[in-house]
């Protein structure tokens, strides 16, 4: 196994990690931001949190995991890629992508105060990310 290996999961599990709670905060906050009146002291200070959470924790989060990812699969003999269990994987970190585009997406829509979603909308979409988290880690570690 290549001496680097251990550094790439590491930073790979931890921006991982990063990515993730970024993904599970950026709705809680939409769904909070919608309790707000548009234009107010309250939805302001939303629209400030959302895009620091998105830009300089989410964001960077996504493009370390997909980076060190990346450089884990390229070790020769890390990843079997016959195995249905890593195209499953990479099917749920796609999802999680669009996810992340998909909030990117409704953050602007908050910061231009428009609000096409009900607040019960982003309660759901809140739990998109956990659904797929689970599909991936159950890929990773159980290999069915």
């Amino acid at each position: 196994m290549n001496a680097v290996f251990p550094w790439f999961l590491a930073f790979h599990i931890l921006s991982f990690t990063a990515w993730m709670a970024g993904l599970f905060y950026l709705p809680r906050l939409f769904v909070y931001h919608c309790q707000t009146v548009p234009g107010s002291p309250e939805s302001e200070r939303f629209k400030l949190m959302e895009r620091r959470l998105l830009r300089q924790i989410t964001t960077p989060a996504a493009l370390a995991t997909l980076l060190f990812g990346g450089a884990l699969a390229s070790i020769p003999h890390v990843i079997d890629w016959s195995a249905p269990w890593w195209w499953a994987k990479l099917a749920g970190v796609l999802g999680l992508f669009i996810f992340h585009g998909a909030c990117a997406r409704w953050r602007r829509d908050f910061a231009a105060d428009r609000r096409p979603h009900a607040e019960r909308f982003y309660r759901f979409a809140n739990e998109v990310p956990t659904l797929l988290m689970a599909l991936i880690v159950i890929m990773i570690v159980v290999r069915p």
